[in-house]
């Protein structure tokens, strides 16, 4: 029989997870068709990261895992409920039982209603890459950023202009154009990537999050300079990243950057927005520079999945 359920267009899955011994609701995830059926035959629940585009398997960091009891499709057959045993007692990456451990006040401030179960700093200590010797940047690694990054934005071009909706949210979201959506994300992701930096945004350690974060804000300004149309010669990724990297900027002084980014970004004007494109890749580099990561390594990871998808040969 056909499995009976509908995965968006993405080919995704919201899932509800709930403890099936205190009824609390733990989390909330996506799977793809593949994550469904790993959890179905393992017994234990795997998800599928929209953001690293790749599927893992519930504690496979922290230990704590999910086993799976029981399987539900709601009435129009578009989400999932698991209840299951949570192992280790959080199912929260911040260390706490239940992702929903803050409940909303009348001003809009939170309340925390739990105690955390383990302490992320010390949990998460996986490292995917490490980096060269801080301010060893080399031509060789100029010149292969540079061609890196002209792929890259090669690509979006590409799906810029040429309407591949049904198949590409990228190229949907450059058809719509909306320039305001597109700065509101690359807010989300340069304020995530800096929470990397002090440790109040962790998934799987600090490295493996800074190439994660960075790949993301590097995203987002490649899609906002394309939806202007703004040359690459004119906002020099490449170069302002390694910038980044190779200086020693203070906390206040990244503050001020981000922010600056974020209102030349959201300029009429060509050359302010290529200067808050400049300042953006910048933020990279510095970002990379602090968690001690290779400073090709975010655009290489985007490289990669671009591959994975079939665009580049």
């Amino acid at each position: 029989m056909e499995l009976p359920v509908t995965f968006d267009r993405q080919g995704l899955i919201p899932v509800v997870i709930q403890d099936d011994v205190t009824n609390d609701v733990l989390m909330v995830a996506f799977m793809n068709g593949e994550a469904l059926r790993r959890t179905r035959e393992s017994g234990y629940t795997h998800f599928y990261s929209r953001s690293r585009n790749t599927i893992w398997r519930k504690g496979e960091q922290s230990g704590h895992t999910q086993q799976v009891k029981s399987i539900y499709v709601n009435c129009e057959e578009n989400s999932l409920l698991l209840r299951v045993v949570q192992q280790g007692g959080a199912a929260c990456h911040e260390g706490y039982h239940s992702c929903y451990y803050r409940r909303l006040q009348d001003d809009n401030s939170y309340e925390t209603i739990a105690e955390r179960v383990f302490d992320p700093k010390s949990t998460y200590t996986h490292a995917a890459h490490v980096q060269p010797e801080r301010g060893a940047i080399t031509p060789e690694m100029h010149q292969k950023l540079e061609s890196i990054m002209r792929q890259l934005y090669g690509i979006y071009l590409y799906l810029r202009d040429h309407d591949l909706s049904e198949e590409s949210n990228t190229s949907r979201l450059l058809q719509e154009r909306s320039q305001s959506y597109l700065t509101s994300r690359l807010g989300d992701e340069l304020e995530e990537l800096a929470e990397v930096q002090s440790g109040e945004h962790v998934h799987t350690g600090r490295q493996s999050d800074t190439v994660l974060e960075g790949s993301q804000v590097g995203y987002w300004l490649f899609l906002l300079a394309a939806g202007r149309d703004i040359a690459y010669p004119n906002f020099e990724p490449h170069r302002a990243l390694l910038e980044g990297y190779e200086a020693q900027e203070s906390e206040s002084r990244i503050i001020e950057l981000r922010e600056e980014c974020l209102r030349l970004v959201a300029a009429e004007q060509p050359e302010k927005m290529a200067q808050g494109l400049a300042i953006g890749f910048r933020l990279i580099g510095w970002a990379c520079a602090a968690a001690g990561v290779d400073p090709l390594a975010p655009s290489e990871f985007d490289l990669g999945q671009m591959r994975r998808k079939g665009l580049v040969p």
